[in-house]
C-alpha cells in the first residue's frame, strides 16, 4: 500500500500512455501501467510503479486487474482509458469481427474500466478522476478506420454521460482527443513526405504533437488544477479541428 494516490494508465507500455505515466508520476501519483504488451512491467519500474498485463477487450481481464490493484496497492483515485486499436480496411469489406474488436477495446472497455473505477471511488469517499483518451476522429472522419472513428465518438459521449452521473459524487470525467501526434501509429505518415505534407497542411501549427504535450493535458485533467471541469474532450490538435480549408 502507498501514501500516495493511484493513478491507472491502460496503454502505458508505450507512446502517449507512457507518456501520460510519466506526467502523473512528476505530479505525485503512484502509477500503475497496463497494457497487452508484457514490456509494460519494465516500462513501470523505470518510473517506480508497478506493471501489469491485461487485454482491455477482455472484460474479465479488467474487473481481475481492478482486483489485483486494489489488494496489492490500494484504491485508483485517477484512471486514465488509454488503451486503444485502430484496425484499418476498406468500408465496403469492413470485418466484422474486426469491427467488434475494435468496439470492444475502444469503447466497451472504457466503459468496464469507468465503471469499476467509479465504484470503488464511490464506495471509499474518494474524489477521483477519470479521463478518456478520444480522438479528432470523435468528431472528423476517415473513411478507411469506420470502427475507430465509431469509438471515439462513442467515447466522447461516454465521458459526458459518466460525467453527469458520477458529478454528484465529485468523480469528474474527461477526455483528450489527440490530433496528429508523433507516435508508432504515425510512424508510416513519418517516413512518407507527401503524407507527413499533407498531414500538417491541415495542422495550423504546422508540426505533429508530441505524446508528453497529450500527457500534460491528461495529468492537468487528473489534478486539482481542473477541480471545475467535467464533461469535457479537450482537442489537443494544433488547431486542426478549426481549420476549413487546407494550407499551402
Amino acid at each position: 500500500m502507498t501514501d500516495k494516490p493511484i493513478a491507472l494508465v491502460s496503454g502505458a507500455a508505450q507512446g502517449i500512455g507512457l507518456a501520460c505515466a510519466e506526467a502523473l508520476a512528476e505530479d505525485g501519483f503512484r502509477v500503475i501501467l497496463a497494457d497487452i504488451k508484457d514490456s509494460v512491467v519494465e516500462a513501470a519500474e523505470k518510473l517506480g510503479g508497478a506493471g501489469y498485463v491485461c487485454d482491455f477487450g477482455d472484460t474479465n481481464a479488467i474487473l481481475k486487474l481492478f482486483d489485483k490493484i486494489e489488494a496489492e496497492h490500494g484504491t485508483v483515485s485517477a484512471l486514465v482509458n488509454n488503451a486503444g486499436i485502430a484496425m484499418p480496411g476498406d468500408f465496403l469489406s469492413y470485418d466484422l469481427d474486426a469491427f467488434d474488436t475494435v468496439i470492444g477495446i475502444n469503447l466497451r472497455g472504457v466503459f468496464v474500466a469507468t465503471q469499476r473505477a467509479a465504484k470503488a471511488m464511490v464506495d471509499k469517499g474518494i474524489e477521483g478522476a477519470i479521463v478518456n483518451m478520444s480522438s479528432i476522429n470523435a468528431q472528423v472522419a476517415i473513411p478507411a478506420i469506420p470502427a475507430y472513428c465509431a469509438s471515439k465518438g462513442g467515447v466522447m459521449q461516454l465521458t459526458k454521460v459518466a460525467a453527469l452521473a458520477l458529478a454528484k459524487n465529485n468523480i469528474r470525467v474527461n477526455a483528450v482527443g489527440p490530433g496528429s501526434i508523433d507516435t508508432e501509429m504515425m510512424a508510416g505518415v513519418n517516413a512518407n513526405p507527401e503524407a507527413f505534407k499533407m498531414a500538417m497542411s491541415r495542422t495550423p501549427l504546422g508540426r505533429a504533437g508530441t505524446a508528453r504535450e497529450i500527457g500534460d493535458v491528461v495529468a492537468f485533467l487528473c489534478s486539482k488544477r481542473s477541480s471545475y471541469v467535467t464533461g469535457e474532450t479537450i482537442y489537443v490538435d494544433g488547431g486542426r479541428l478549426g481549420l476549413n480549408y487546407v494550407m499551402s
